[in-house]
């Protein structure tokens, strides 16, 4: 039976690898401009945050600092799941689908975390229902979400926030929203980052923590 989806064209074995070398150009300089934008992420200023959060997780009430799990970087994932809907955001939930496992992030000292402002209780049902492992908070009864932009004028928003912690400090590197939170993978989260993937072909700022390329890993990695 002739299939009725449509399907590419049929060439020559010599005609496809002309294009697929003429594609693969294109492919190889989308690759250095996304490390050239990485690398212009490195070099952002940030802005230091000087009010005390509180969130409920699975160990009570912690602050922003504690959402670090005692790590140096934080990457944000901000979920919509406002305390008034009956289920949370569709698109949200799969971008977390899209999350590996955290002990690559975790080497490189980055914690990733989920926060929404719905009731603690019904974001935990909903982690534990999706099998997800990624930490959950809520922010209900703060001024978080309002402030990171992400609820306005009572709307609810997605996005995804980086911070970095300084001694006593926090402070806010990054923020991206829409197609912004689409890439998945702890490489690409990690160039979201201040520090990147902290590895030594990287243009990082004079200081910056690098390593060999193939020699930093987690204990996964055994």
């Amino acid at each position: 039976m002739k299939s009725k989806v449509p399907l590419p064209p049929v060439v020559s074995e010599s005609e496809w690898r002309v294009s697929r070398d003429k594609l693969l150009a294109r492919e190889k300089a989308a690759t250095r401009t996304l490390d050239t934008l990485a690398a212009e992420r490195r070099r952002l200023p940030m802005v230091r945050l000087v009010r005390d959060y509180g969130f409920d997780g699975a160990r009570g009430r912690v602050t922003l600092r504690q959402l670090f799990e005692k790590r140096r970087q934080l990457i944000l994932y901000h979920f919509m799941f406002a305390s008034s809907w009956q289920s949370a955001c569709l698109g949200c939930a799969r971008r977390i689908d899209d999350v590996g496992h955290l002990a690559h992030l975790h080497a490189r000292d980055t914690t990733f975390a989920v926060v929404a402002s719905a009731p603690y209780g019904r974001l935990a049902e909903l982690r534990r229902r999706k099998g997800w492992t990624v930490p959950f908070y809520s922010s209900a009864g703060s001024s978080f979400n309002a402030d990171m932009g992400v609820t306005i004028d009572g709307e609810e928003d997605f996005g995804l926030s980086v911070f970095l912690s300084d001694d006593d400090h926090v402070y806010r590197t990054y923020f991206t929203t829409g197609r912004g939170v689409e890439p998945a993978g702890f490489r690409h989260l990690l160039d979201l980052t201040p520090y990147g993937r902290q590895e030594e072909w990287e243009d990082s700022p004079t200081g910056w923590p690098q390593s060999p390329t193939h020699g930093w890993g987690s204990a996964r990695d055994d």
